[in-house]
């Protein structure tokens, strides 16, 4: 299986067109269906579906999806770190992390370095810590950023001197909307929005007074801003952390803390024994320089 082969396949898988993925990569329409009919027969499963009006992907060819964009994505950041030049810092950092404020703090040193190396190239990917636990696993990160509750222990890391405030974010004519802080007893009938990842921290559900299924759960989420969408359209309140989304008094939704002294730390990891590019291992130095002593 040919790092090109792979690339030819999600060309095609993105285009769902024959025509318009080899008009992307500058081939002939019978070149790439070859070059699909062999890969096909090299792995002994069909990957697409055709038809008159357009493809779709199979159960295998939705697999291979996946496997190839890892695949190629980590062969495509392997060549830039072997191909970066030996004396100049430049080349691509790759940084995964869960939304959150104290992401700021990153993005301070990335831009200080930048200033200073502007062929340095920072790659930002959101998620959840699953997410980003799997691309660091694989390589396809230099950097997890983790919410406290995530499990890390197998990673080394530094605390960012920063913490994220839990609350409710609703609409602005929400009842809730009034208070100052919310109470436990204030959530326990209201449809709620959630980040299972949230739910899993003990102190949470310590201060909820209530175990999850006796929520009224009306939808969980991994990112926040489709979330917020849903509460602004009247679907529940969501328990999130604060500063993520944009609120004032122009906005049709609004944050209100928990009346807890809960305070969510965050993480930024990276595989032990990493063997990191000159770019990272330089941005690593930056971090310490900041952060260091503050686990």
């Amino acid at each position: 299986m040919e790092i090109r082969v792979l690339k030819y396949f999600l060309a095609v898988a993105r285009e769902l067109s024959i025509s318009k993925a080899a008009e992307a990569l500058h081939i002939t329409q019978p070149t790439l269906s070859r070059q699909l009919m062999d890969l096909e027969e090299e792995l002994g499963t069909k990957l697409i579906v055709r038809s008159s009006k357009r493809l779709s992907l199979t159960g295998d060819g939705m697999l291979l999806k996946r496997r190839a964009e890892d695949i190629v994505s980590l062969t495509d950041k392997t060549l830039s770190e072997f191909t970066s030049g030996n004396d100049m810092i430049n080349g691509d950092i790759y940084i995964g992390g869960g939304e959150s404020d104290a992401m700021r703090l990153i993005a301070r040193i990335a831009a200080e370095m930048r200033a200073e190396y502007p062929n340095v190239r920072f790659h930002i990917f959101s998620n959840d810590s699953d997410d980003i636990a799997d691309k660091l696993e694989k390589g396809l990160l230099d950097f997890g950023v983790f919410i406290e509750v995530a499990d890390i222990t197998k990673y080394e890391y530094l605390r960012i001197p920063a913490y994220d405030t839990l609350g409710i974010l609703m609409r602005s004519d929400s009842p809730l909307a009034v208070r100052d802080v919310i109470q436990p007893e204030d959530l326990w009938e209201l449809p709620l929005i959630v980040s299972r990842q949230i739910l899993h921290s003990k102190d949470v559900m310590k201060w909820l007074k209530k175990d999850f299924d006796q929520l009224n759960v009306a939808a969980t989420y991994n990112l926040l801003y489709n979330a917020a969408i849903m509460a602004d359209e009247g679907l529940g309140y969501v328990l999130c952390l604060d500063k993520i989304i944009r609120t004032n008094e122009k906005r049709t939704v609004c944050f209100r803390p928990l009346a807890s002294d809960i305070k969510i730390h965050i993480d930024i990891a990276w595989k032990r024994n990493q063997a990191f590019s000159k770019p990272a291992e330089l941005f690593l130095e930056r971090l310490r320089e900041k952060f260091g002593g503050t686990v």
